[in-house]
């Protein structure tokens, strides 16, 4: 039993992606317009954004804006209510990413991570929500990862955002799934992205961004409530968030060794 509405006809869905100029956001853009969506994109930098717009002027609406200001998202918003009278999907994709040990922790950017991957999506959702709970439809989608299962080397301060994510998701999925609304979490593994490029480790199950967009679709067409991929790896990552302290942490132990 699917614990979202599960999404038959794209040609009929308009989807508001968040961090959309590179890496999986790019690639689910990319998708979804290849499947006949409408699409909305959103980032920082304008100039990859209007070139998608460019390229498919009748499917894709360029958005700019930083997702730590509220004058941005108000603007955008009205601006997608005017044109489009709102949106069907919400998907957050953006994110920062920097490697971090317990002795590399600086607090400036540790908060620029927190604003950027938490604050700034939670300033999303609010943004949208009051509207989708008026209608009583509309879908949330978060994009976290399976750095957020648990505590994982070099993701100090990434880690603990996407586990906020993936709380957040949960408790917002319990107030407004019965208002009719639909809510997903993402967790990817390791995709090829400008963010993963900085790790100097190996990265097991490495996907293509266009790989990880077309679970991310797959996932949303069966109503998936969370969606985490590649399998293969994420599997073994949730049995062992399921052991005990002991053997988890030395498991865990053994990974920050070799990293």
């Amino acid at each position: 039993m699917s614990l979202n509405t599960p999404i038959s006809d794209w040609s009929s869905q308009r989807i508001w992606v968040v961090g959309a100029s590179s890496g999986i956001g790019l690639a689910l853009v990319q998708s979804l317009v290849t499947l006949g969506a409408r699409v909305a994109v959103s980032a920082r930098r304008a100039e990859p954004l209007q070139a998608l717009a460019s390229a498919s002027p009748q499917h894709v609406l360029a958005l700019p804006l930083n997702m730590t200001e509220n004058a941005d998202w108000d603007r955008a918003w009205a601006t997608l209510k005017a044109t489009w009278q709102g949106v069907d999907w919400v998907v957050f994709c953006a994110a920062d990413y920097t490697p971090v040990r317990a002795w590399e922790l600086d607090r400036d950017r540790a908060a620029k991570l927190i604003d950027v991957n938490l604050t700034g999506t939670l300033r999303g959702v609010a943004t949208v929500l009051p509207d989708f709970l008026a209608k009583g439809q509309g879908g949330i989608a978060l994009v976290a990862s399976v750095a957020g299962y648990m505590g994982l080397p070099k993701s100090l301060v990434y880690g603990p955002t996407k586990a906020a994510l993936i709380n957040f998701a949960e408790s917002l999925y319990l107030d407004v799934k019965p208002k009719g609304l639909d809510v997903c979490i993402i967790n990817p593994g390791f995709v090829a992205t400008p963010l993963t490029a900085q790790n100097d480790f190996e990265m097991p199950a490495l996907m293509t961004p266009e790989a990880a967009a077309a679970e991310i679709i797959q996932g949303l067409e069966r109503g998936d409530y969370e969606i985490h991929f590649p399998k293969r790896f994420t599997r073994v990552l949730r049995l062992i968030r399921r052991l005990p302290d002991r053997l988890r942490l030395a498991v865990l132990a053994r990974i920050a060794k070799n990293s």
